[in-house]
């Protein structure tokens, strides 16, 4: 198992490195299929593509049945802010997390199910813990993954639709541990989404155009802040909504 702290040391040497591929060296790269048009990683490119049709846009069915399980307990119009709303509620109070524990315990097949869903996605592309694995979070905050194929939605750039969703994947994968589902692997990967809602946060990309990438510089202070932070202190940061404490919005 890789430490948080062998992760970091990894992260320093080359997170901050983020490069545009032209079209002409996309069909080399690590032997995916050429997308014209497309800017960024491919590999992260495609991971962020699968992601979103496993889990968004063409869910299974048993997906769908699941989300439609869990917005009825967390309530909400969106399960994702549901979950932010009751995690924000429950764990500014004392019992917090025996009270939140409690009340995600009814959705532990659900919460199985989809932590099945998102590790796979994740797996089918990067090998856990590594750098490449971080730095396709570091690029989703950056906004600099321009995909083609999602035009018909209006959703070329991969990155987050709003800077609470990661509030609420924060809180879901806060259950996830509490009931002790893949707890090692989402308490390592907590930071990392932690560390893209931070560059996120302060490169503020647009989500239909491609984004001039943050400076190296300062994706390498963002990782030594961010990544080495544990669960329990990302619970206290997750409380600054929308961004997180120190940076301001644009």
């Amino acid at each position: 198992m890789i430490e948080r702290r062998t992760m970091l040391k990894a992260s320093l040497a080359g997170v901050g490195a983020t490069v545009l591929l032209p079209e002409a060296a996309l069909a080399d790269s690590d032997g995916l299929p050429p997308v014209s048009g497309m800017l960024g990683d491919r590999r992260a490119n495609e991971m962020w593509y699968q992601f979103d049709e496993k889990a968004f846009y063409h869910p299974s069915q048993e997906i769908i049945d699941a989300y439609g399980v869990i917005g009825a307990h967390v309530g909400g119009d969106n399960f994702v802010f549901g979950f932010r709303d009751r995690w924000l509620e429950m764990s500014a109070l004392p019992e917090y997390p025996r009270n939140y524990t409690e009340f995600v315990a009814p959705l532990t097949p659900q919460l199985t199910l989809l932590s099945r869903l998102e590790l796979t996605a994740f797996d089918a592309f990067y090998a856990p813990n590594s750098l490449r694995f971080v730095e396709a979070f570091s690029w989703f905050g950056q906004g600099v993954l321009f995909d083609p194929r999602r035009a018909d939605v209006q959703d070329e750039v991969h990155t987050m639709g709003g800077y609470t969703f990661y509030h609420g994947w924060h809180a879901y994968l806060r259950a996830m541990m509490f009931l002790n589902i893949s707890r090692d692997r989402w308490a390592r990967i907590d930071p990392v989404i932690a560390f893209a809602w931070a560059v996120q946060s302060t490169a503020k990309p647009s989500a239909h155009v491609v984004n001039p990438p943050l400076p190296r510089e300062t994706i390498a202070r963002l990782a030594a802040s961010w990544l080495p932070r544990s669960p329990e202190r990302l619970d206290h940061d997750f409380r600054s909504t929308p961004f997180p404490e120190g940076i301001l919005g644009g």
